[in-house]
């Protein structure tokens, strides 16, 4: 179905208005017209209806159309005109398109097909270029809405890097406090345990019964609070990055002998079977043969406390690409699947509650963890509840060193590891 059109005709000659109505109607224009004979009355009438187009005689009684476009488009009032020009008024054409005219034709070419066709373009184009306009209007407010979000993105990123930096001054107060407390609570803590053990040698005079109970547990619990310090001291030095790695050539079997002597008492203590292999052609590695054994006492320590009944197993072998594997394992409480992304996480425990049943900082393995890639190395966990857990610990057999202008180069004959020079036996290796 046809639109029909609400046309306007501003024109003070009855005659014109006339020509105009007949041809649009012989056109065929489904069309609402309205008639004004001034520019008053077709200010009033453009201000109360929305017309689709204006047709405007260009010479008024009151005023000219050029002025009359002007004053129109002043007013922000938005219609496509087309104007109505007589014998001689053609070369204005260009003044009233610039003021605001959609259109304009000469009253001797009036026909209903040139009307018609002239009408037609002229609300076409207008209408293209409010579409166009509406376009981009929107563009400009896409644009403003964006340029508010990036200020606003720019605003949130300054307060997160804002909020970054007092994290990272938080924590790095934290560790400073954590070092310093840490290193002033071993000098006493070693003289407890120190003191003990000498009340505890006979040449020291003869104790009853219930004083020597009394000084072994201020030994034992000496030595486990020392234990805890020692690790919160460790990790400050971790998560500061000053903890440092002192590589030497050594068996590595020996290390693990010794580590395991250690925690044999632990076990017996609870009926633990503590078991030891060895499967290495070479036992020669190279790497800190204290923070290997630190790693071993940690997993055999938890080994033992989350074992109540059976038997606990350490395995060193040889593995691919020149590595070697530390292996230990406890038919222990076991780690739920959903526990094994925490579990290297620091202070982290299976029992968070101040209750619970097995005590520790949980910052072992959280250590363990830093230490083996420290080394190089990687650490992976297979555990089953109700059955038991295995840490399996892949090392290289020489750790990578940064060496120091001071430092002579290393040379690798085969399997063995030589230095030579007065710093033959012991290099420093940085945390990366």
């Amino acid at each position: 179905m046809e639109e029909t059109l609400k046309i306007l005709v501003v024109n003070d000659d009855q005659v014109d208005r006339m020509a105009v109505r007949s041809a649009l109607t012989k056109a065929g224009v489904q069309m609402k017209l309205s008639e004004v004979g001034d520019g008053n009355d077709a200010f009033s009438a453009l201000n109360t209806t929305a017309y689709d187009c204006v047709l405007l005689n260009y010479r008024l009684l009151d005023q000219n159309g050029l002025s009359f476009i002007q004053q129109l488009r002043s007013s922000e009032i938005k219609v496509p005109l087309v104007v109505l020009t007589g014998e001689g008024d053609e070369q204005i054409a260009v003044q009233l398109i610039e003021a605001g005219a959609t259109d304009y034709l000469s009253k001797s070419k009036i026909s209903p097909e040139t009307l018609s066709q002239v009408l037609r373009s002229a609300i076409r184009v207008y209408r293209a270029e409010m579409q166009a306009a509406l376009a981009i209007q929107q563009l400009r407010e896409s644009h403003e809405q964006l340029i508010r979000k990036n200020q606003e993105l720019e605003k949130q990123q300054q307060e997160i890097q804002m909020q970054n930096f007092k994290l990272l001054e938080a924590s790095q107060l934290k560790s400073h406090f954590l070092a310093t407390m840490s290193h002033e609570l071993r000098t006493p803590m070693n003289a407890i345990i120190g003191f003990s053990q000498i009340l505890l040698r006979p040449k020291f005079g003869q104790l009853t019964h219930q004083q020597a109970d009394m000084i072994k547990r201020i030994f034992n619990n000496g030595k486990h609070l020392l234990m805890l310090v020692n690790e919160v001291l460790d990790f400050s030095k971790l998560e500061a990055g000053r903890l440092d790695l002192k590589a030497e050539r050594f068996d590595v079997s020996k290390v693990v002998n010794l580590a395991v002597g250690e925690m044999r008492s632990l076990a017996d203590a609870k009926n633990l079977s503590l078991l030891m292999q060895t499967d290495l052609q070479n036992t020669l590695i190279f790497n800190d043969p204290v923070r290997i054994k630190q790693i071993l006492i940690n997993l055999l320590s938890n080994a033992i406390k989350f074992t109540e009944s059976g038997e606990i197993w350490v395995e060193v072998k040889e593995l691919p690409a020149n590595r070697v594997g530390i292996i230990v394992r406890d038919t222990g409480i076991g780690i739920a699947p959903k526990n094994f992304k925490h579990i290297f996480e620091a202070f982290w425990q299976v029992d968070q509650t101040i209750t619970r049943k097995y005590p520790g900082t949980g910052l072992g393995l959280a250590i363990i963890d830093s230490l083996v890639r420290m080394m190089g190395g990687k650490i992976f966990l297979e555990s089953k509840l109700g059955i038991g857990s295995t840490f399996i610990i892949e090392l290289p057999r020489q750790i990578t060193l940064s060496i120091a202008a001071d430092v002579p180069a290393l040379q690798l004959d085969g399997d063995e590891i030589f230095c030579s020079g007065k710093n033959s036996h012991t290099s420093v290796i940085s945390s990366q």
